[in-house]
């Protein structure tokens, strides 16, 4: 099985390659910022007839005419490349877009975290630690570990706080996975308090790197407010304040990596509901909180890093009861509110912790959607949906309530 892994790495360039680099940070970003304000005059100007709109072949050959222009020709100074996959991340951004995957196209601005991608003639000697890229002498790079696969593409990523990254892109060919007779299964609920709680009545505690870091962050944002605009002093206060951001974000990545790492290792089964998170930072209470725990980036290593394993990790339907929802007998407590973090079922009288009693019920329902799943595979049932699935329990149900009970 042949996947794609990134290999990210540090970059230490001297001044004439950070020069350099500005300049093709600074094409990337115009031809994107160009041919973005094309593409919408374009829509505007022919809606309605059988053409509206441009694409990446009518772009790129506006790109070779554009160079050619008097006063754009500083274009040709930089790799050609680099300006194509410009105009190749603007029309996978137009894509997303009207799939339903993203935001409309945004216009890129200097002070936000710049990259470029370079496709082809780029080398990586490990032995001296240089990675050599058209049009410039080779960059310095600290390789933490081995790369693997075949190399494919390298982008140059240039952060807010001054530091320089090298992402690899590499084809590893990686053995199939083995399926295992002895399966270990786990439904996870995520949370604030509880970072996660799984099946099994483990509890993560939520790291909250953001709200560690609060008063010091609050106190760089007060010094780079009182410095003079377009100062030397204020563009240093600004690099303290990107630096300290920066941190927080990577001690966040770290922390999700380790956690995702340790879930598919440990289980060959995996079970989560699905959160609107969108919907959820409409709450301006709990909007912090909700973005400081990476829910959404959680799911996405569990999901990449399950796949390559050869694990299961499915995501439940988000309407699912499942914090209401007695796993003894199938009560459902429509009176639950946030601030219950434990409860009695009125019917088994079982003790129920919120989050345990829910992660549970995630479980039980993936398990039997698998189940079912492989009756269809098998021919002997229609193909079930998740929601489908945990309603049919819930209207069988194993014990009936009295008729006041909440059912």
């Amino acid at each position: 099985m042949v996947i794609q892994k990134a290999f990210k790495f540090r970059l230490y360039p001297n001044v004439e390659q950070r020069a350099f680099l500005a300049r093709q940070f600074g094409c990337a970003r115009f031809v994107y910022n160009h041919f973005l304000r094309e593409r919408i005059d374009f829509y505007a100007a022919h809606k309605g007839e059988p053409k509206q709109s441009l694409n990446y072949g009518d772009t790129a050959k506006r790109l070779v005419e554009l160079k050619r222009q008097p006063d754009t020709t500083w274009l040709q100074e930089v790799n050609s490349q680099v300006l194509q996959q410009s105009l190749m991340n603007l029309n996978v951004a137009y894509k997303n877009f009207w799939a339903g995957r993203g935001d409309f196209p945004k216009f890129k601005r200097k002070h936000d975290k710049q990259a470029i991608r370079v496709p082809q003639h780029f080398t990586l000697d490990p032995d001296t630690g240089h990675l050599s890229l058209p049009k410039m002498t080779p960059l310095k790079i600290v390789l933490h570990r081995p790369v693997e696969g075949k190399l494919k593409s390298v982008t140059i990523t240039h952060r807010p706080s001054g530091r320089y990254y090298a992402s690899l892109l590499c084809e590893v060919d990686v053995p199939d996975p083995q399926p295992t007779r002895d399966e270990k299964a786990l439904g996870l609920d995520l949370g604030l308090k509880s970072f996660v709680v799984t099946s099994d009545g483990e509890k993560v505690d939520m790291p909250a790197y953001l709200r560690q870091s609060e008063k010091s962050l609050a106190a760089l944002q007060r010094q780079l407010a009182r410095k003079t605009p377009d100062s030397q002093n204020r563009l240093k206060a600004k690099i303290k304040v990107a630096r300290l951001h920066q941190k927080i974000a990577d001690r966040r990545a770290d922390f999700l990596h380790q956690l995702s790492r340790r879930l598919i290792d440990d289980n060959q089964a995996i079970y989560v509901e699905h959160l609107n998170v969108k919907g959820m930072l409409a709450n301006h209470t709990l909007a912090k909180s909700i973005s400081d725990a990476g829910w959404s980036e959680f799911l996405r290593q569990l999901q990449y890093k399950g796949a390559w394993a050869g694990r299961t990790v499915e995501v439940i339907d988000r309407f699912f009861p499942s914090s209401r929802r007695c796993r003894q007998c199938g009560y459902l407590k429509t009176d639950l509110t946030l601030a219950d973090r434990e409860w009695d079922c009125p019917v088994c009288q079982a003790h129920h912790d919120r989050d345990v009693n829910a992660a549970g019920n995630i479980l039980d329902t993936g398990q039997a959607c698998a189940r079912q799943q492989e009756k269809c595979r098998a021919g002997t049932a229609p193909t079930p949906t998740p929601g489908e699935t945990w309603r049919s329990q819930a209207s069988r149900g194993t014990r009936k309530p009295p008729a006041s009970s909440g059912w």
